[in-house]
């Protein structure tokens, strides 16, 4: 009964303040102040008040609070205890699968020789061919730019 007494008050209040306000031509602020004035009357209207007092003085909804206060301890410690040993879900995973044996072909490490790639030919050592020749005179007039 007092909650809702305080409840009308405060709005009563508030709305009064908000008219002040709207007499000053400040209606976008009066505005304002009348939507938050109407809260404490809308709580108490919809009985969310009368709940939370309900709540706020029942031991069976503080026996609630400390089992959830309870589980969450026991939520942060294993997690606590999984970084320490740096086992996250996606790394145990990461390792599962690298373990398995199957996780890559056995011919995919062998190199792969295609018929043009054998042993290099043996040219010459004065002669290169001419595409070479322009890649190393470009890098060669860099370096003579830069005084190297």
């Amino acid at each position: 009964m007092i909650a809702e007494t305080i409840g009308a008050a405060v709005s009563a209040a508030g709305l009064g303040i908000a008219a002040i306000t709207a007499y000053r031509k400040r209606f976008l602020a009066a505005t304002r102040i009348a939507a938050y004035a109407l809260i404490p009357a809308a709580l108490v209207m919809t009985g969310l008040v009368k709940w939370a007092a309900n709540t706020a003085f029942s031991l069976t909804a503080w026996a609630g609070f400390g089992v959830l206060a309870v589980a969450w301890l026991l939520f942060m410690t294993t997690r606590a205890v999984e970084r320490r040993t740096g086992g996250s879900r996606k790394e145990r995973r990461a390792a599962a699968r690298a373990a398995r044996e199957d996780a890559v072909e056995p011919a995919a490490s062998a190199p792969s020789l295609g018929p043009g790639a054998g042993p290099a030919e043996r040219r010459p050592a004065g002669k290169r061919p001419a595409a070479q020749e322009d890649d190393f005179s470009d890098i060669e007039a860099i370096l003579k730019k830069h005084g190297i």
